[in-house]
């Protein structure tokens, strides 16, 4: 699989806009050959966008969902992005996949916060997985990764990849998150864990950038800058935040074969 990774500046509650973003990064990651896109958490309301999350929220078969399913199917690559889901009498911030055709949804269990916890409602924790372009593909969002067990369970569910749409602000621990936390879950359960965080800031936070794709030796196979060093101790929504990039790599387990085998971790676990 080839995969596009989106690190993008949203406009707080602006849908429209958002969604023209992504089209733009669809269509360029297309020209790249790329298999599939992945856009940050709440990529299409804007993290920071507050109450207003709860106007925005998608309901099943809501517009948002078509938008992302046309441009699918037109640019052909399948997408995955972070939107705010109306469901159940609930909010759930949740991460959609769709190829065009086939669609998959995945709502967050790990709120993080009291920001999120106002919003959202959690939703059980469980291995959401689907098939494209060869592989295994599983979701979380954001906070959900830094529990070990999560990732933990896709892998054993069959997960070649774990796509994990993010908000990560810009906080002096958060870099410890991207470039530590990130190659750990990798390697313990071998398999390639993909990181797409918001760049730039809101009225609310500044995001820290530092997306990232690892791979199950524990290596970064691509990486997006982040927010400067004094950023990362700045009040929310201050600085400029990370830039925007779009990165392209290609998805290969058979290359991390040895890996597998001298780090047998699925294999020899004891419960």
């Amino acid at each position: 699989m080839r995969l596009a990774l989106l690190q993008m500046t949203a406009r707080a509650g602006d849908v429209p806009a958002n969604l023209a973003r992504i089209d733009d990064a669809m269509r360029a990651a297309a020209a790249r050959g790329a298999d599939l896109l992945l856009a940050p958490e709440l990529a299409l309301s804007g993290y920071g966008a507050g109450a207003a999350i709860a106007d925005l929220a998608d309901p099943p078969g809501g517009p948002q969902r078509a938008a992302l399913a046309r441009m699918a199917r037109e640019h052909g690559l399948a997408i995955v992005a972070g939107l705010a889901e109306a469901a159940e009498g609930a909010i759930w911030n949740s991460a959609y996949f769709t190829d065009g055709a086939a669609d998959a949804i995945y709502r967050k269990s790990h709120l993080y916060g009291a920001y999120e916890t106002a919003l959202f409602r959690p939703g059980p924790p469980a291995a959401v997985t689907f098939a494209h372009a060869g592989l295994t593909c599983g979701m979380l969002i954001c906070y959900d990764v830094e529990f070990p067990e999560n990732v933990r369970r896709l892998a054993q569910a069959g997960a070649d990849l774990v796509l994990v749409p993010t908000a990560l602000p810009a906080a002096p621990f958060t870099q410890f998150i991207a470039r530590r936390i990130i190659p750990v879950r990798a390697f313990e359960n071998q398999v390639f864990v993909a990181y797409a965080n918001h760049g730039g800031a809101d009225e609310r936070f500044t995001y820290q950038g530092m997306s990232c794709v690892a791979a199950p030796d524990g290596s970064i196979l691509a990486e997006a800058g982040g927010a400067d060093a004094h950023e990362a101790g700045a009040g929310a929504g201050t600085g400029a935040g990370a830039q925007d990039a779009l990165l392209i790599v290609d998805i290969d387990p058979a290359a991390y074969g040895a890996s597998r085998a001298d780090n047998a971790y699925l294999r020899d676990l004891r419960v």
